[in-house]
């Protein structure tokens, strides 16, 4: 029988997975489905710059006062209006609905972590395991089920774009314009062309019906296990600045400091993916209505690397699994810079998203989970943090996206990454004597360290959870 902790994991699994069929398919198509005047990476910049006001003044305040449950609610809520926005985008309906989703994208995914970490911190005495190996196995869970929001959305829109009877097709002069290397936007060179509008609504209003049932879903079946703490917040409340700024506060730990390339990696390589690469390599070569069959194949690996590599950390730690993903990355973003994509190459369409999804199963999960286990006395101001730093790389990634070459941005890309392995090799050489004689002797319990003996245990979590 399944626990509570475990149905509680499940149940925002699965409320995730439902959004997200929706927001991932829509985020995915908006380079190509609003591709006039950048529109619709523009709206994309607009939500990460939100969701970083809402983590820095938000996050922390929303979560004390509601609870968990209440905070993933209105956060699904928000998603939605955006949604309703791309029934006739524009705008005037894009840009505000995009705000809306900003702000309620940080506190909504912040209350997802802490609620994880809660149930893991619950359940690990029940099993007699450590806290950190049930969060790790509890995120793990939750990225098998929410990334395969993906394939759904995906194949969503696919089906449903791909019953156009009027697909134009794409010649040869136009394939010269794909993929780096050209600095010329497709959509003035290429016969590329927006679905039919009825088409569009279809999709779209599907969309609306699944983010209304991930509400539904979370508000009737999830627990409201921090509800004790939230009322006894409203009824002996901490002083407004201090919750305000709990975010600011704990950049002073070096700890938070150190991660801060990789959660801004994680918003660069998952921008470039929906926004670069769905349009200037498949929709450029192949068409929108096959956007959604390589964004499935993202998902798909995704889904299924998020749930064994949370297992698989147990055994390895996170070292290992964090240089097999920029190793994935390095190769195929070098891959991308000189290929020149052609229909007739078609499996090759699929197989860079697909193993873009194994590196990024690491990417989220196993940060998210390195968050958690770090700080687990101010969850929601550390998730705050990750979320706002991610979204940083998402707005940088999609404002610079409709002013310089594709080239340019793979290079930019490419070294995002190698500076936040380089952080932890800096980090590595640094501390790795003392972390070392530290764990050993094991004298002091994790929870009682001050700051400085924490920003040691970090390098031990982050690169020597193998030893």
């Amino acid at each position: 029988m399944i626990d509570r902790n475990m149905k509680n994991v499940l149940v925002v699994s699965i409320g995730f997975l439902s959004l997200f069929t929706a927001y991932g398919g829509l985020q995915s198509l908006q380079s190509s489905l609003n591709a006039e005047d950048g529109m619709g990476v523009t709206s994309l910049s607009v939500i990460y710059a939100s969701i970083i006001l809402s983590s820095m003044f938000l996050t922390p305040t929303l979560i004390k006062n509601l609870g968990c449950k209440w905070t993933i609610v209105v956060g699904m809520g928000c998603y939605v209006t955006y949604s309703i926005g791309n029934l006739y985008p524009g705008w005037y309906t894009l840009i505000p609905t995009s705000v809306i989703l900003g702000m309620g994208g940080s506190p909504l995914w912040s209350a997802k972590c802490t609620l994880l970490t809660i149930c893991g911190n619950l359940q690990a005495p029940k099993e007699n395991k450590a806290a950190a190996d049930v969060i790790n196995k509890y995120f793990g869970i939750f990225f098998l089920i929410f990334q395969s929001s993906a394939v759904w959305g995906n194949l969503m829109s696919s089906l449903i774009f791909g019953s156009d009877t009027d697909i134009p097709d794409i010649s040869e002069e136009d394939l010269q314009y794909c993929g780096a290397g050209v600095c010329i936007d497709i959509n003035v060179n290429s016969t590329t062309k927006r679905p039919a509008q009825e088409l569009v609504w279809t999709l779209v209003g599907c969309y609306i019906g699944v983010g209304v049932l991930a509400m539904v879903i979370v508000a009737v079946f999830l627990d409201n296990i921090d509800r004790d703490q939230a009322q006894e917040f409203r009824g002996n409340r901490e002083p407004f600045w201090s919750t305000f700024l709990a975010t600011f506060t704990l950049l002073k730990d070096k700890r938070l400091i150190i991660l801060i390339p990789l959660s801004m990696y994680s918003g660069f390589e998952q921008s470039f993916l929906s926004g670069e690469y769905t349009k200037n390599y498949v929709t450029c070569s192949l068409g929108i209505h096959y956007v959604g069959y390589a964004m499935i194949c993202f998902g798909a690996t995704n889904s299924l690397c998020s749930f064994m590599f949370g297992r698989l950390a147990e055994y390895t730690g996170r070292a290992p699994l964090f240089c097999l993903a920029a190793a994935n990355n390095f190769a195929c973003i070098m891959a991308l810079l000189f290929w020149r994509p052609h229909p007739d190459q078609l499996p090759v369409f699929f197989v860079f998203p697909a193993l873009w999804g194994m590196a990024d199963a690491v990417w989220q999960a196993q940060t998210n989970s390195l968050y958690g286990v770090l700080f687990p006395r101010q969850s929601e101001a550390a998730f705050a943090n990750c979320c706002m730093w991610e979204s940083l790389g998402f707005v940088i990634a999609f404002a610079y996206s409709t002013f310089i070459c594709l080239d340019t941005k793979i290079y930019i890309l490419l070294g995002v990454l190698i500076l936040s392995m380089v952080t932890c090799l800096w980090a590595e050489m640094k501390y790795y004597e003392l972390i070392k004689i530290t764990f050993h002797e094991n004298t002091v319990p994790v929870e009682s360290w001050d700051t400085h003996t924490h920003s040691r245990a970090f390098l031990y979590f982050v690169l020597f959870s193998t030893l």
